[in-house]
């Protein structure tokens, strides 16, 4: 059985928080906390979005300034 990744946890707690858990989440840099090179593995295997069933890369679109008349 897969593991759940790291963002799932993340807002597994942030739940569990809003609920009033009394949990904190922790400093970035501290003893625990994700790292930078946990944050770039995650991304690694994160799904793409789907769209009726089929996988699209999410691209930035691009905004055309139009000259002034």
């Amino acid at each position: 059985m897969a593991r759940k990744g790291l963002y799932a946890n993340i807002h597994a707690k942030r739940k569990r928080i809003k609920a009033g858990s009394g949990e904190k989440m922790r400093k970035p840099g501290s003893k625990g906390a994700p790292t930078a090179a946990n944050f770039k593995r995650s991304a690694k295997t994160a799904k793409k979005k789907t769209y009726g069933g089929k996988a699209k890369a999410v691209v930035k679109k691009k905004t055309v300034r139009r000259k002034k008349k």
